[in-house]
């Protein structure tokens, strides 16, 4: 039964940092709100800051931070909320994890982009930093980065605007989820 004029679900954003994650479900959470539909954005670097602030970034802090990232994302999608979940998640069990505990609930996002051009677009300079050394563990430098072996959806970020890669959203929302029927 909706709680709020539609079911909650949760759209998981996968990718390398500079892939558009945060950018792309900022825009679809400000698209979904704008027209009545209570959407919010789960942003891993903001769990970081709170909830997650006692982990590192080691393999088994990693599985910890997905895992509470994916129980506050199931709470939220059981009281109706669409949540756009923007985390690195770099790893395939992570995310086989999340999709037992939301089942039809959970739609992986891939956002594909060459490590390259995340590079490129790192306004913060992580990719620098942890090239020389001063970020540990840095996904797709120093840590591995799994890429989904079947994602709901891949978005070719480097391909594609914003705009577009949110058309993109968009229509698959539109084709997954019952939130637009009154």
């Amino acid at each position: 039964m909706p709680r709020q004029g539609h079911e909650g679900f949760v759209l998981w954003f996968t990718g390398l940092s500079g892939v558009g994650k945060s950018t792309l479900a900022e825009g679809l959470s400000s698209r979904l709100n704008s027209r009545g539909r209570i959407a919010y954005v789960l942003d891993g670097d903001v769990l970081r800051t709170g909830l997650s602030q006692d982990l590192d970034f080691s393999i088994s802090s990693r599985h910890e931070n997905i895992r509470r990232a994916g129980h506050v994302a199931k709470i939220l999608v059981d009281a109706g909320v669409i949540v756009l979940a923007a985390f690195i998640t770099p790893f395939e069990n992570d995310r086989t994890m999340l999709r037992a505990l939301m089942g039809n609930q959970f739609s992986e996002i891939f956002l594909d982009c060459p490590l390259e051009i995340c590079r490129k677009r790192d306004p913060k300079l992580l990719y620098h930093r942890a090239e020389s050394g001063l970020i540990p563990e840095f996904t797709g430098i120093s840590s591995p980065y799994e890429n989904p072996a079947n994602p709901d959806l891949r978005i070719p970020t480097h391909l594609l605007s914003v705009e577009e890669s949110l058309q993109i959203l968009w229509d698959f929302m539109h084709e997954h989820y019952d939130i637009f029927s009154d």
